[in-house]
């Protein structure tokens, strides 16, 4: 199930306490509807990364499955939050509203590919049903519509590509991951092609010119636009599916019109990062080249002034 037969309204109260499952010495504490949900992280540092363990379980109502408990085992249970690369936390954070339907998704899908889970009253979910749970418990939560929809895009995304869990048949696994893949590709092909043509940037056989051409430069970036949105609505349509398509339609205009953007902020990221290393690493050196910039700064500004005068 991809898209929603109707739109979902926020009802917060479909989140409840999950209690707490059965451990040795130790009987469960069921659900209670009438209860909040309490969110209980214990956080834990393996390698460098941070991940964190629930000492409750969050309830949560699902208008097709019925009563959700996650997750299964709070024992073996870890989460990073929300799964978002660094450099896209500026978009979707790793917390916030939205974090109660994160973490129950994750738990849907904990284990990674067990396509085991099973709702209370009965229902098998399987990884694309997941990804839906959590488009619906972020509206519930309160997420913003185009912040849920581009989650609920990025996720379906990285479930085309990877295919467990999901119960498709090995044809259509690799049919999804080769679109997938091939989508993303094609997009930023035609995102850096476009931009060197803007740039008036002559390369033989570049196809953005039948949109970018020799152009003023305010109608090349019109035409560009247009093409970002197009492009990739068209491929959506043709190749994702009708219950997917819509999440290739997000996934390729949002790569399309933000492409500058993330390149941008991949950059400054990059810098950042080579910076922190280089000071951690060697931080007497560190030390003296930043004195030395703060020095070399004011004197460079003043020269620059007094010469282009």
């Amino acid at each position: 199930m991809g898209v929603a037969e109707n739109p979902v309204t926020e009802q917060p109260r479909r989140f409840y306490d999950g209690g707490v499952d059965a451990t040795a010495g130790q009987p469960e504490v069921p659900p209670d509807p009438d209860a909040d949900p309490r969110i209980e992280l214990v956080r834990h540092v393996l390698g460098g990364q941070e991940e964190f363990a629930m000492r409750r379980r969050i309830a949560y109502r699902d208008r097709h499955l019925g009563e959700l408990l996650v997750p299964r085992l709070t024992a073996t249970f870890r989460t990073d939050l929300t799964s978002v690369p660094a450099f896209f936390t500026w978009l979707v954070p790793k917390t916030g509203n939205h974090l109660p339907a994160t973490l129950l998704h994750d738990g849907l899908i904990h284990p990674p590919g067990d396509p085991t889970y099973v709702s209370t009253a009965g229902h098998v979910v399987r990884r694309v049903e997941a990804d839906r749970v959590l488009r619906d418990a972020m509206a519930d939560a309160g997420t913003a519509l185009v912040r849920r929809w581009l989650v609920w895009s990025a996720v379906t995304t990285v479930t085309m590509l990877d295919g467990g869990g999901t119960g498709w048949t090995k044809g259509r696994t690799w049919y999804y991951r080769l679109v997938a893949a091939l989508t993303v590709v094609v997009i930023l092909a035609l995102g850096v092609l476009a931009t060197l043509d803007l740039f008036d940037i002559r390369i033989p056989f570049n196809p953005t010119q039948l949109w970018m051409g020799d152009r003023t430069w305010f109608v090349e970036i019109v035409n560009g636009l247009s093409a970002a949105i197009a492009i990739p609505l068209v491929l959506a349509r043709l190749f994702w599916g009708k219950d997917l398509w819509i999440a290739g339609a997000v996934v390729g205009v949002s790569l399309s019109v933000l492409l500058h953007v993330t390149v941008a902020v991949l950059a400054i990221t990059g810098l950042y990062q080579v910076v922190e290393r280089f000071t951690r690493s060697v931080p007497r050196a560190a030390t003296v080249l930043a004195c030395v910039g703060m020095v070399a700064a004011p004197v460079w500004f003043v020269v620059a002034v007094i010469v282009t005068r």
